[in-house]
């Protein structure tokens, strides 16, 4: 009876101490306390107004969401800047009498990521995501503020999952 106790207890010991490593982010242990995003400024040639802070606040959000980072405006140990250099749309296909009939709004954000603490981490790279829709309309309103939500959403995952979940 003793030592069904005490295999019993190694056992719970055990599930505890396995538990403490895994996160239900992805995220791998992060040697660092804080984080600092730099306002990502609009380089594209065509400007949609508003957009560049839309994305600075969606990937401080991310960030503060999925880690116990915390947010700083000078001197984070790990560093996100960069700028939006593509703001694009086009038509995919188009109808019998030569018209889209459907559109591409595709987003492209130039990332530079430094990491004080783990110098190999660091990256400068291009991440971009589209969203198609009806060529009948246009790309104001909620259906920009819709295609911005699923491009931004997509974008900071994978700038998140490149950074910190080495995915």
């Amino acid at each position: 009876m003793k030592s069904i106790k005490i295999i019993l207890l190694f056992i719970i010991a055990f599930s505890i101490n396995s538990c403490g490593v895994y996160n239900f982010t992805g995220a791998k242990p992060i040697n660092a306390k804080t984080f600092q995003v730099n306002y990502f400024q609009n380089t594209a040639e065509l400007v949609e107004p508003g957009i560049e802070r839309t994305f600075t606040l969606r990937l401080q959000d991310l960030i503060q969401n999925q880690t116990n980072l915390n947010l700083t405006n000078t001197n984070g140990e790990l560093l996100y800047e960069g700028e939006i250099v593509e703001f694009r749309v086009t038509p995919m296909t188009a109808t019998a009498d030569q018209r889209a009939a459907q559109n591409r709004l595709t987003i492209s954000v130039m990332v530079r990521f430094s990491n004080k603490n783990k110098e190999e981490d660091n990256f400068e790279k291009r991440f971009s995501f589209f969203y198609d829709y009806s060529g009948n309309s246009q790309l104001v309103g909620s259906q920009l503020t819709d295609a911005l939500d699923v491009i931004f959403e997509r974008i900071t995952q994978d700038i998140f999952n490149e950074s910190l979940a080495k995915w």
